[in-house]
């Protein structure tokens, strides 16, 4: 199996590479800064490095690094100083979701018209946040919590960036796309642990994001995110929803 990860020199995008390669897993990566992976995850023989920013590839580019590829896996975030916070592209998630998508549909296109048989299709998972809602399942919000979204919305353009990703996701693929099957992760308050610890995976919020945020762990984000990619039973548990996973108290 191949998996590409967009936004692997991230914190959690460097965790999750390393799970994958150790799981016997091929993964390509798109990175900007081929410097901020370590060296032992640049030199495995299991990965391909390609350097490149994921919004200056031509179309056709990206069809080609798509193409091969099982899965997807975006750990791709906002770099979080004011350039990155406030500045272009301000809907970097969210458009990178969408050219992905749309070379995956071209490549699976491509290969119906030269045998008219699609195998299963492409993974595509997403690392969200548990601040946003997952508006397929009319998660209850408290009027407080309404209140300081409505406001991220206004003054933080990545939190809103992050709900645009995850609702074309929702709504433009949707639940029964032929050549892309989707999961969106949700981790709440992240951390950083050294080691997998037990955690929970739940349908919906637990607890609010706002006001009685949990952990998670962005190892745990990763391994999570593998066991997605590599185990069908935990695919086809969370296909086509957003689960929200917490660090076990």
């Amino acid at each position: 199996m191949t998996t590409l990860v967009v936004g692997a020199s991230g914190a959690t995008g460097r965790l999750l590479v390393r799970e994958l390669c150790d799981r016997g897993e091929y993964v390509r990566v798109i990175v900007r800064s081929p410097h901020r992976l370590p060296e032992a995850l640049i030199n495995h023989d299991r990965l391909t490095v390609i350097c490149a920013s994921i919004l200056e590839l031509r179309d056709d580019e990206i069809a080609q690094y798509v193409g091969g590829c099982d899965a997807v896996a975006f750990c791709l975030g906002h770099n979080m100083t004011l350039k990155g916070i406030f500045g272009h592209p301000r809907k970097l998630v969210t458009d990178a979701t969408r050219r992905v998508c749309n070379a995956i549909k071209a490549n699976a296109s491509d290969k119906l018209d030269q045998s008219d048989r699609l195998d299963k299709p492409t993974k595509f998972v997403l690392m969200n946040t548990a601040g946003n809602s997952n508006r397929d399942r009319q998660e209850p919000i408290s009027f407080r919590q309404q209140c300081v979204i409505w406001l991220l919305r206004v003054l933080l353009p990545p939190h809103l960036d992050n709900e645009q990703a995850a609702d074309y996701l929702r709504t433009k693929i949707g639940q029964n796309d032929g050549a892309i099957a989707w999961v969106a992760v949700r981790p709440d308050n992240l951390i950083n642990e050294d080691q997998v610890t037990p955690y929970e995976v739940y349908a919906s919020p637990t607890r609010s994001a706002i006001f009685d945020a949990g952990l998670t762990s962005r190892i745990n984000v990763a391994h999570f995110m593998a066991d997605l990619i590599t185990r069908e039973e935990i695919w086809n548990e969370w296909r086509g929803q957003m689960p929200v996973i917490y660090n076990a108290v």
